[in-house]
């Protein structure tokens, strides 16, 4: 209707140096509604991402920095950008390398469309729920502001990766309450993981070292043998 003030699109930053995958990516993300920007190596992904995007797509084989690293140094400044990476190799110690990056899903080539949309959608939604869920919350000496994606430990910050912050949001949410590894990999991932949850304990080890917490004696996270992890209440 006229004079209705609309929303801006979401603007998508897509890194990747091989045309066939970048064009035809583009222009199914257009038809979303995006508005979208393609560059086709680290340096230039890494200065237009710093530019401002809504969320970027990022290839892990880029020629002249790799996607690690550009995503790497986005969440040292303290990027929040949402960050989808895509990469010709499979299994689960490449995706483990990715997600430590810093990114909030991993998406193998070739893929299909409809999945990849799904993903995008998947991980805009649950930066949105973190935004918008609870404020502020204090257990023990740990502070976590959900809506500003930070937290501190006796009142000084903690830097988390993308993807230790996404869990320590589920178990603030659930604080004192356990929550099972299926759920936290499920709303962490997106996925109904099956198999290894290695991944899991990998990013709930590195939380626990960055908050000071100790598996034999833990102030913050305590782990329930063989169901899943527990944010406790009273420090």
């Amino acid at each position: 209707m006229a004079g209705e003030d609309l929303a801006p699109p979401l603007v998508a930053l897509i890194a990747e140096d091989d045309e066939d995958i970048s064009e035809p990516l583009a222009g199914a993300m257009r038809r979303e509604g995006f508005e979208v920007t393609c560059v086709a190596d680290g340096p230039s992904a890494l200065e237009t991402a710093r530019r401002g995007c809504d969320l970027l797509i990022l290839d892990i084989g880029l020629p002249g920095m790799d996607g690690l690293e550009v995503c790497r140094r986005l969440r040292a400044e303290g990027s929040k950008v949402p960050v989808v990476m895509l990469t010709a190799r499979a299994g689960e110690i490449d995706t483990v390398v990715g997600l430590d990056a810093g990114a909030d899903d991993y998406v193998t080539k070739p893929f299909r469309l409809a999945e990849f949309h799904a993903r995008v959608r998947a991980v805009l939604r649950r930066r949105s729920e973190a935004e918008e869920g609870p404020g502020e919350g204090d257990q023990g000496g740990l502070r976590v502001d959900v809506a500003a994606r930070r937290v501190w430990v006796d009142d000084e910050e903690v830097v988390l990766t993308a993807k230790e912050f996404d869990l320590l949001a589920i178990l603030h949410r659930e604080a004192g309450r356990v929550v099972e590894r299926e759920q936290l990999m499920r709303e962490a991932w997106q996925t109904d993981w099956v198999g290894s949850t290695k991944t899991l304990d990998m990013h709930v080890s590195g939380l626990r070292k960055k908050l000071g917490d100790c598996h034999s004696d833990p102030r913050f996270i305590a782990t329930v043998r063989g169901v899943g992890f527990r944010l406790l209440t009273d420090g």
